[in-house]
């Protein structure tokens, strides 16, 4: 006589577990493979494609289903199960299998490598590096950040002189000064922000010559307001040994790092040329603050290269 599996049982493979914990018990949902994280980027959205099975479980190896009781003891008496399923896909942590963790981090990996390819350059030609020369500086740092242990954070105190009984005192190292690392990707944070730790590990440690690629703008200004003086410019002159842009002209070409072309048409005065991705904030606060409505910043190109 064949053995009968208990009803609230059932046998599930090759799926993606999402679980939460609360009420001191852990339950789980079982999903179809990369379909949770489509679903919380809100690209998918039908319920249907995410659930490999509409019902919650306390183990889905197993194949044990969550009694009712457990679900209104952990969730609330008046919990429905599609509110309760909302929450676990929202809340709960994903677990994926070996493969796709690291398929997941290779598609991280050649996004993160893509962008800092596309806003890094050599400083002495202007030209981008290939994918495959970044991808080798970046593990370049990588190996560095593994064999490498920071000295300030096994530093020593260093020993003052001191007139009392006591003899020297120890006097705190001071602290290190924060650097930029790079130890690799991760599944957890997005690659747009990793290739900004990217880019500045690079360029801290130069593993090969780079430097951001400059930004193209155009800036128009009425010339009513180009004379006038910037606020602050007087007393900053006073206090600082370096003199600061006294018109409000000369402070928009001080964020220009080389001006490309700069005419007069009408009433307006404009100026295009290449500024550093740093300076554009600054450069955009000032023509915004000084000149009342009467200038405007537009970017021609995100990133000038060479490559040709």
């Amino acid at each position: 006589m064949p053995i009968q599996q208990p009803s609230n049982q059932i046998k599930l493979t090759n799926v993606s577990l999402v679980r939460l914990k609360k009420g001191k018990r852990r339950f789980e949902l079982a999903c179809y493979k990369n379909k949770v994280l489509e679903y919380r980027q809100g690209i998918e959205k039908d319920l249907d494609n995410v659930l490999q099975i509409p019902n919650v479980f306390l183990n889905v190896s197993k194949g044990q289903t969550a009694p009712t009781a457990e679900l209104q003891k952990a969730f609330g008496k008046d919990a429905k199960l599609d509110d309760i399923i909302l929450e676990i896909l929202k809340k709960g942590e994903l677990q994926v299998g070996e493969k796709e963790r690291t398929a997941q981090l290779e598609r991280v990996h050649a996004e993160v490598v893509s962008i800092v390819a596309a806003k890094l350059v050599d400083p002495r030609t202007k030209r981008v590096y290939t994918t495959g020369m970044i991808e080798k500086a970046l593990d370049m740092l990588s190996s560095q950040a593994h064999t490498n242990t920071p000295e300030a954070k096994s530093g020593t105190a260093t020993p003052a002189a001191d007139d009392s009984e006591g003899g020297a005192k120890p006097v705190p190292a001071a602290p290190a000064k924060r650097e930029h690392h790079w130890t690799g990707v991760v599944a957890t944070k997005s690659a747009k922000s990793q290739a900004l730790e990217a880019m500045k590990a690079l360029i801290a440690h130069q593993p090969i010559p780079v430097a951001r690629a400059r930004m193209k703008l155009r800036v128009t200004c009425s010339t009513a307001v180009l004379k006038q003086s910037v606020k602050g410019a007087k007393k900053e002159a006073e206090d600082g040994e370096a003199k600061a842009p006294g018109t409000v002209k000369d402070k928009i070409l001080s964020f220009v790092e080389q001006v490309e072309s700069q005419d007069v048409l009408g009433s307006e005065w404009e100026v295009v040329g290449f500024v550093e991705p740093g300076a554009f904030k600054g450069l955009s606060d000032f023509i915004g603050s000084e000149t009342k409505g009467q200038g405007r910043v537009e970017v021609l190109d995100m990133a000038v290269t060479h490559e040709d």
